[in-house]
């Protein structure tokens, strides 16, 4: 499996990903594939962020983290992170945030957050994103609302986080 750096040929294959991932998840709306498409146009947007995993010539996977804010601080926001049904249960969403995480890392960014579940994340190192000061602007179990530090620094954060406007929220 290659992970890499999205690029403009991929967009078709990555819309199916994620519309083909979310299918038939617990908590979905339906539109994560049409919110990649609305963070790719907005000022969020990182492209060294937005990765592919590509098994055997297909794209089997996909992660996308963009830019948040708490308290005037860029964090990152992972949304959303998409295996095609076939290819889950691999290790390949997980190997896709150890990528992600990494070149954040290298770009200066201390935080990433993400919505999600309790039971999967914290695989990745993710905990109650709480414990670093990071609030919800919407309700949400502690459990599910996580950040993972991405540097030595214990820089603790105190405010709510400021998605882009794609989200919604």
């Amino acid at each position: 499996m290659i992970i890499r750096q999205e690029r403009l040929e991929d967009y078709d294959e990555v819309y199916h990903v994620v519309k083909e991932a979310f299918k038939s998840a617990e908590h979905s709306d339906g539109n994560e594939q049409d919110l990649v498409v609305e963070l790719r146009k907005s000022k969020s947007f990182i492209p060294e962020l937005s990765l592919v995993a590509v098994e055997d010539g297909k794209t089997v996977g996909h992660i996308l983290l963009t830019k948040a804010l708490v308290q005037g601080v860029e964090v990152l926001a992972l949304a959303p992170l998409s295996v095609l049904p076939d290819y889950q249960n691999r290790g390949i969403g997980l190997s896709l945030m150890k990528e992600g995480h990494d070149i954040a890392h290298k770009l200066g960014y201390e935080y990433s957050v993400v919505l999600g579940h309790s039971k999967y994340y914290p695989k990745a190192g993710y905990i109650p994103a709480s414990q670093y000061g990071i609030k919800a602007p919407f309700e949400v179990d502690d459990e599910n609302f996580m950040a993972i530090c991405l540097s030595e620094s214990q820089n603790k954060l105190n405010g709510v986080i400021e998605y882009d406007k794609a989200f919604g929220v």
